[in-house]
């Protein structure tokens, strides 16, 4: 068999879909699973030892540059290299019009895609040839569990596969010797929209308190074009425990393979920290945890209960209510979280547990 997986963007969201192909893999051994993703969200599949060929495309280049002589050239060469390929089944875990023409250009004649009220854009249906009812109020990895389920995949855990290099790994060593840290919280201040974003003073008081509390230093990690985010929490800080840390993606998931806690609104690094079974608390707005929020059970969101939150989704607010969190809320869900570590049997924090917990 010939598989075809498309799923272009976001991090977040082809984290959440390795699960359904890593149970594909393992259903079909020695079947070949290719896929299809935008070149700028393309690094954390790199090397994935669950898929054959990693095609990479660029369609915000595409649109923007129709009338272009090489964007044709472009999309030709990706358009026959697809349909080359022969696929015998394309699963579409997008649910948009691109992604819906990209599976329809493939030329296969069996394409995969979730039931209408499953579908971002609900007129990518038009390019399925079968639609797999879904349950809306899963969680978003469930949910591509059921296009695989349709062949008889069925996973009995999640796994995330994502290679990290040697080099990768020894960088997280080195900085964190540089920093002196063995045990350590990562809190990522960004989130894309500005919607999903918690004040970054809040955050600076955060570590403060963290670090009064379970003597734990925090890490600031930041993507492209969040830089100052990252300096003013620094900046922010009174006790001096937070430094900011440089790093690309997969010595990202190194760095949170290592860490006692991670702290960020619903954005990439939150799932990836939790594919790597990362401690979280997450911190939560406009969008629903059930839907894709951190997993595991131990695992906390916060977030406020307002009228205006439940299937808001909104990329701008006016006043953005539901990201005014208090310092003190976060801290305790914290205290919670690292209860259920090892870090508390290593008596890491022995003066204080959170309230409400004893021995």
């Amino acid at each position: 068999m010939r598989f075809l997986v498309v799923k272009l963007s976001s991090i977040g969201d082809i984290v959440h879909t390795l699960p359904a192909v890593a149970a594909l893999r393992k259903a079909y051994p020695n079947s070949s699973i290719d896929w299809v993703v935008e070149r700028s969200a393309s690094a954390i599949l790199d090397a994935n030892p669950t898929v054959n060929e990693i095609i990479k495309v660029d369609t915000r280049k595409w649109r923007k540059g129709l009338l272009k002589r090489k964007v044709w050239q472009d999309i030709v060469s990706a358009v026959t290299k697809l349909k080359s390929k022969n696929y015998d089944l394309v699963f579409d875990f997008q649910g948009l019009l691109k992604s819906g023409l990209i599976v329809a250009l493939s030329g296969a004649k069996k394409r995969l895609g979730f039931s209408n009220d499953g579908l971002r854009e609900e007129a990518s249906r038009f390019f399925l040839t079968h639609q797999i009812v879904i349950d809306k109020k899963a969680h978003i990895i469930e949910k591509n569990l059921q296009l695989v389920k349709a062949l008889g995949v069925v996973a009995d855990r999640y796994d995330f596969p994502i290679a990290v290099s040697q080099a990768d790994e020894s960088y997280i060593d080195k900085q964190l010797e540089l920093y002196n840290l063995q045990h350590f919280v990562i809190i990522n201040p960004g989130g894309g929209w500005t919607t999903k974003l918690w004040p970054l003073a809040r955050y600076a008081e955060l570590a403060d308190r963290i670090f009064e509390r379970f003597k734990l230093r925090s890490l600031v990690t930041f993507g492209p074009g969040e830089e100052m985010m990252a300096e003013k929490i620094v900046a922010a800080s009174r006790s001096g425990s937070v430094k900011a840390i440089v790093t690309s993606l997969k010595q990202f998931v190194a760095l949170s393979r290592r860490a006692a806690l991670f702290i960020g609104g619903d954005t990439g690094p939150l799932h990836i920290a939790a594919a790597c079974r990362t401690p979280i608390v997450g911190i939560y707005g406009p969008t629903e945890p059930i839907r894709n929020g951190p997993f595991d059970p131990l695992d906390i969101s916060v977030g406020l209960d307002l009228e205006c939150r439940p299937n808001c989704y909104r990329r701008k607010c006016s006043t953005i209510e539901c990201m005014d969190i208090s310092v003190s809320l976060v801290e305790d869900a914290v205290g919670r979280r690292l209860f259920q570590t090892k870090l508390w049997q290593l008596n890491l924090s022995k003066n204080r547990l959170p309230d409400g917990v004893s021995h």
